[in-house]
Order: structure tokens, then C-alpha cells, then sequence
């Protein structure tokens, strides 16, 4: 991954988060994939933190969606490109620093994301 393409992602992905476009939020994802965060543990009870399906993962972001209203907002501090993935620093609405670690399929798709909140 060239620099050129994690900022292209991650524009984009914030964009899509921005103007709370399910849809294109979820066209970025594979599906089946992994995809892990501290948020899973406190909304969903899942002990292990994971989501394995894009329908589930729909359901998840469908609800942070919801939940943030219009005050949700993602304001991109960084983009480290790595060789089949990218790590996105981010500010959300709350005030909270992100680090999302997105790793890619052939097709260019996330299989594997990891959140980490500060």
C-alpha cells in the first residue's frame, strides 16, 4: 500500500462516516472479516470484542450511526500506510483519539479491522 492509496481510503472512509452513509461506510468491508473493538465488549456483551459478519457489523454501525445523530463527526489526524493495510488516526465527536487498523483481501476489501480508543 503507497501512501496515495491509504489517504485515498481513508478520505473516503471518513467521508462515508461523515455524512452517515451505511452504505458506503459498509462498502469498504469483506465479508466474512474480523473485526475487533473495545465498543463491541460494552454494547454488544461480546467478551471477545469481535464481529465476524457484514450483516452484524451492519447492524453494529447502524447503531453508532444512531446513536451519534447528527453530532457524529470524525475529524482524520494521520493515515500510516503498511504493506497490505493502514492505520487511521482519527478525533471522534466525543473528543476521543481512535487508532483503526484496517488489513485488506486481493479485492482491496477490509477482512481484519482492529480498533483502539484513548
Amino acid at each position: 500500500m503507497n501512501p496515495q492509496q491509504a489517504e485515498a481510503i481513508a478520505t473516503d472512509w471518513v467521508a462515508a462516516w461523515n455524512a452517515h452513509d451505511l452504505e458506503r461506510i459498509l462498502a469498504h468491508y469483506a465479508d466474512p472479516l474480523e473485526f475487533t473493538s473495545p465498543l463491541i465488549v460494552e454494547r454488544l456483551g461480546r467478551a471477545n470484542g469481535t464481529i465476524r459478519s457484514k450483516a452484524e457489523l451492519r447492524d453494529y454501525f447502524a447503531a453508532g450511526i444512531a446513536a451519534g445523530s447528527a453530532a457524529l463527526r470524525f475529524e482524520l489526524l494521520d493515515v500510516l500506510p503498511g504493506v497490505d493495510s493502514v492505520t487511521l488516526y482519527y478525533r471522534n465527536h466525543r473528543g476521543r483519539t481512535v487508532a483503526e487498523t484496517m488489513f485488506f483481501d486481493a479485492a482491496g476489501l477490509v477482512q481484519k479491522a482492529a480498533v483502539h480508543y484513548r
